[in-house]
């Protein structure tokens, strides 16, 4: 006997999975289980839609027959005329009855749906019967007058039936088939030429009602499928709000969260790296006396050198976190972007040097100062040249460039002579923390923050960012402010001449 492991369900205790079928399979479904073909829901909206509309002309479908029974007493005994009246008030009361009650019973969910359909059709052949009924009221034998009369009638009732039950083809048909026979029976009794082209138009004019009703009735079913399409884009629409804003509330808390632990890190981190840096710094100069293991000098400085390091990480982290937060204040002055360009290259020079590479200058003369942030600015140039001393082999070339756009803006140009970035890692080094191929292989890589700040800060700035590199030729990487931040010299303030006071000496 086979046995299962406690843990397993037997195969008599496990249960198919269900899997959801595709629309196209539930909307067939629905198609097949719905009585008329449509959809379930439709076929309620159909009938109330048919209901309202009987219920809207409850009083013209009696005071029309009140005006027809009053001419047609002109050449009809009145008793036929008034049976006749009798009947098609009565048939008519039995209709709106039967519409005014399924109004009232449309929100019950078990309500039976075939069943008033077929009421509604009992209801609608009972009137095309005693509508018909006027076209064998006697009348004056030889006299064709009322059988005109009763045609116009006829054609009528056809157009009315056929317009209030638009929604429901097939009460249309059930109320409008007696009134069409009776007519043709009533035009071909007379036996003539002109009433049997009556009879022929008679039929002609039901099976024209009969398409204009099916027409009508795809209308109302496209334009139930379209507000309910409509309804549930919109319950959709509130979905998705409900959820984003669910999504927002979260990623605002998570947001505030994180600048709670970035600004409690920031304090922790920064008060024992202080010390590190502090008293490594003093143990690699031997400022307290000469170590006794050479060792130690070497150690101190890598102490030293990693605590820089830690540093400037946790303040690139911090920098950037401010800028996406968007809580990073721009302490606009006005700020000489070549001097400040000059200023970093003095402070970079000796790390080029020590790689034996050259940094030139090109900067146009007299430009005028940009309204920046200085320190922001100053960040900027560090982080591209920076970056183009980290990646420029020994004995390579570093152009720095500022000057003129064509739009009347100023830009800044770093070039280097390195080994370029492949076009494919472009995004990857513009990213977060993203480094390319070459910086993987680099011992001096960086935490890949400098370029995601660059253009962080440009985009504070209002200006643009741009990097243009060839494999093995080297990377350009421009940055441009616009014309707006450019100040123009004022023009000089025209002084008065003043009269001189009578009495001075000249």
């Amino acid at each position: 006997m086979t046995e299962f492991p406690a843990s397993a369900p037997s195969p008599a205790q496990q249960k198919p999975r269900r899997r959801t079928p595709p629309p196209q399979v539930v909307a067939a479904r629905e198609r097949l289980t719905s009585q008329t073909g449509t959809k379930p829901a439709f076929d309620r909206e159909l009938l109330l839609a048919y209901a309202k509309n009987q219920n809207a002309i409850a009083l013209v479908i009696p005071l029309l027959a009140i005006l027809i029974a009053g001419v047609t007493s002109v050449w009809a005994p009145w008793q036929e005329v008034a049976l006749w009246l009798t009947g098609v008030l009565i048939g008519n009361g039995i209709l709106t009855i039967l519409c005014r009650r399924y109004e009232q019973l449309n929100t019950r969910p078990t309500l039976n749906v075939r069943l008033w359909e077929r009421r509604f059709y009992a209801a609608e052949f009972l009137n095309g019967v005693l509508w018909a009924t006027l076209a064998f009221i006697t009348v004056a034998p030889g006299d064709t007058s009322p059988v005109i009369f009763m045609f116009a009638v006829m054609i009528v009732i056809l157009a009315m039936r056929t317009l209030t039950a638009s929604n429901m083809p097939e009460a249309a048909l059930a109320g409008t088939i007696p009134v069409t026979l009776a007519m043709i029976i009533r035009l071909a009794m007379v036996a003539d030429v002109l009433h049997l082209i009556l009879a022929g138009i008679a039929a002609g004019a039901q099976i024209f009602f009969m398409i204009l009703s099916r027409q009508f009735h795809q209308t109302v079913l496209i334009m139930f499928g379209l507000r309910a399409e409509k309804d549930s884009l919109i319950a959709e629409l509130e979905q998705a709000k409900a959820v984003s804003d669910e999504a927002r509330r979260r990623a605002e808390e998570a947001n505030l969260a994180k600048s709670r632990f970035l600004a409690t890190m920031s304090h922790e981190l920064r008060t024992p790296l202080n010390a590190i840096l502090g008293f490594s710094e003093v143990l690699k100069d031997e400022l307290l006396g000469k170590h006794q293991i050479a060792a130690y000098k070497e150690y101190s400085f890598d102490i030293h050198k990693s605590g820089q390091h830690l540093l400037n990480l946790i303040n690139e982290i911090l920098d950037l976190s401010r800028i996406e937060a968007g809580r990073f204040e721009l302490k606009e002055e006005a700020v000489s972007l070549a001097a400040t360009a000059e200023d970093c290259r003095h402070l970079l020079k000796l790390r080029a040097n020590e790689r034996g590479m050259t940094i030139r200058e090109n900067f146009e003369p007299d430009l005028p100062k940009i309204w920046a942030d200085e320190r922001s600015v100053r960040q900027i140039i560090l982080n591209l040249l920076g970056n183009a001393i980290k990646f420029t082999p020994h004995g390579g070339e570093i152009t720095v460039t500022v000057g003129w756009t064509a739009g009347g803006g100023q830009y800044l140009s770093i070039r280097d002579t390195g080994p370029g970035i492949p076009q494919e890692e472009i995004p990857t080094v513009l990213s977060s923390f993203g480094r390319g191929s070459l910086a993987h292989k680099n011992a001096d890589e960086g935490t890949g923050l400098g370029l995601p700040i660059v253009v962080k800060l440009m985009e504070l700035h209002g200006g643009t960012f741009d990097i243009r590199t060839k494999l093995r030729e080297g990377t350009e990487v421009i940055v441009i402010f616009p014309r707006a931040r450019v100040m123009k010299a004022l023009p000089p303030v025209p002084q008065e001449s003043r009269p001189r006071r009578a009495g001075r000496a000249a």
